[in-house]
């Protein structure tokens, strides 16, 4: 199973960004998708672009994400309180 997460892009340096990932910032290739413009969301995977998505897309899947963590902060609580 492949896990491809947004981040926002605010700066291109040749094939290179630096996106906004849920708060942190990170360098990644744009190599895969040199359409790819600052202000634009992206997928990215093992450090590349690999789809420009519309910010709607962006936002429902960040909020998917966020779920997952407080669902994963929730069994780990429950699994130390069993133990």
């Amino acid at each position: 199973m492949c896990l491809a997460i947004p981040g926002s892009i605010v700066a291109i340096e040749g094939i290179n960004a630096t996106i906004d990932m849920l708060g942190v910032q990170r360098r990644i290739s744009i190599s895969l998708t040199p359409q790819a413009q600052v202000g634009d969301y992206v997928l990215v995977h093992a450090g590349f672009a690999i789809e420009v998505i519309d910010a709607e897309e962006a936002r429902r899947t960040i909020e998917l994400v966020r779920e997952l963590d407080e669902l994963t902060e929730e069994d780990l609580a429950g699994a130390e309180a069993s133990a």
